[in-house]
């Protein structure tokens, strides 16, 4: 074949390479097999069938269309398998992919193939950090700098990088010759021209470089992805963890000053005190049926009615049936209503009263938290950050798990009472919403 036809078919075989490579990362199901550093045999094969047969059908391709070397992949991927999968995944897949070229009668294209997959897999083995594997690149010069770098404070001999780009032409030579001595046996595109042929083994390489490129560049996002939903977790936890101690100071507070004009009321403070701590410490789930969070408020408010008394703490429910089954943030509830009772009624003689409700409208679920206590003046500021700890806690647990997509809004005047109103998207089933939220909410933010 000329040269010029055979460069022509090498950079459409770099391109095969990459268009395989950035189809096969689009699956979720090959993603988590790929990036698995320990799989079971079933996993394995899973794996090597992924790959292995769309560089069939590149070979029957070559095999039937005779113009078209370029889909034959095979020696590069059973490398690739080997180095990814090890050495029975690369003996697999090498072995399945010469079966159309067998069939053909190129007879030594299968055992040589699952001989580079068993030798990849066996560097595999030998890699001292799999980061290695996956940063492969097919320019020496850099591996060799990268040697002497690593070398200089700690002398290491075996370099993998080095190792498999040696490994790559090794075997390409060998394949070079077998179809020179063997003609009609193997598969092997090669030239008389020095450059030419060169250029062939260096594609080979490429080939191999620019999957495994590929690859990493989708584990590194997944990397980050997940560092990202770890870091929302956290956050979210360290928020939530914030509440729970600024609600138990001022109950405990409480406490103090009813043990000794008022020792049995103390008591009974101490026994809702009890069940609610026992809530707390019973729950670990970041997000709980709002029929939870307003059993919840019944208990923090029976500690707030004996505190205040009957006469003057009034609490009046208007909840939509079917919003109690709506998934919302774990103490969503309580610093809305202790700000009503803290700021809005407790300088008020004759008390007040707290209006909880709930509604579903248009995909949201609205909950609304209204006092008619003593409202905010015209001059102080609206945002949550003027309205205490728990108020700011709340506007910025609602930002780390929905983002634009949650509203919290506070409406009041002087003398006229404060309404706290939540717009929530609608989360409706139990069980592992937490996760699959902070995934989707990580997707979104990228």
């Amino acid at each position: 074949m000329e040269p010029r036809l055979i460069l022509i078919q090498l950079v459409l075989k770099l391109g095969v390479a990459a268009a395989v490579s950035s189809s096969l990362v689009r699956s979720k199901e090959f993603k988590s097999l790929l990036f698995r550093e320990e799989r079971v045999f079933r996993q394995k094969v899973y794996l090597v069938l992924a790959m292995a047969l769309p560089i069939m059908i590149g070979v029957w391709i070559r095999l039937s269309v005779k113009s078209f070397l370029a889909g034959d992949l095979t020696f590069e991927t059973a490398l690739l398998l080997g180095a990814i999968g090890g050495r029975w995944a690369g003996v697999l897949g090498g072995a399945l992919m010469a079966v159309p070229a067998v069939i053909y009668g190129e007879w030594a294209a299968l055992p040589f193939c699952a001989l580079c997959g068993f030798i990849a897999g066996q560097l595999r083995t030998m890699a001292h950090d799999k980061d290695d594997i996956w940063s492969f690149s097919p320019f020496i010069d850099l591996s060799i700098y990268r040697l002497i770098r690593r070398n200089l404070p700690t002398p290491r001999l075996f370099d993998w990088q080095i190792m498999f780009f040696t490994t790559i032409i090794g075997l390409r030579f060998v394949q070079s010759e077998l179809s020179r001595y063997f003609p009609s046996s193997i598969f092997s595109l090669d030239s008389n021209n020095l450059w030419v042929e060169a250029a062939i083994y260096a594609a080979s390489a490429m080939a191999i470089g620019i999957e495994l490129k590929i690859f990493n560049s989708v584990r590194i996002q997944i990397k980050l992805e997940e560092q990202e939903r770890l870091l929302l977790h956290a956050r979210m936890e360290a928020l939530q963890n914030q509440i729970n101690p600024h609600f138990l100071f001022n109950t405990l507070n409480s406490i103090s000053s009813l043990v000794r004009f008022d020792p049995d009321t103390a008591r009974e403070v101490i026994s809702k005190l009890a069940t609610i701590l026992r809530r707390l410490l019973n729950s670990t789930d970041s997000f709980v049926p709002l029929r939870e969070e307003v059993e919840f408020i019944d208990n923090y408010l029976d500690i707030e009615v004996v505190r205040f008394g009957q006469d003057k703490l009034r609490v009046v429910k208007e909840l939509e049936p079917a919003s109690l089954d709506v998934m919302v943030p774990s103490m969503l509830l309580q610093p809305l209503v202790e700000n009503s009772i803290k700021h809005g009624l407790s300088s008020m003689v004759e008390g007040g009263s707290i209006y909880l409700r709930s509604r579903l409208s248009d995909s949201l679920l609205i909950i609304e938290v209204e006092d008619d206590g003593v409202g905010m003046a015209a001059t102080q500021p609206r945002n949550t950050r003027g309205a205490g700890i728990g108020m700011a806690n709340i506007s910025e647990r609602l930002q780390v798990l929905y983002g634009d997509t949650a509203r919290m809004t506070i409406d009041s005047g002087e003398e006229k009472g404060t309404l706290v109103r939540i717009r929530l998207p609608l989360l409706q089933a139990m069980g592992a919403i937490p996760e699959a939220f902070y995934e989707e909410r990580s997707s979104t933010r990228r």
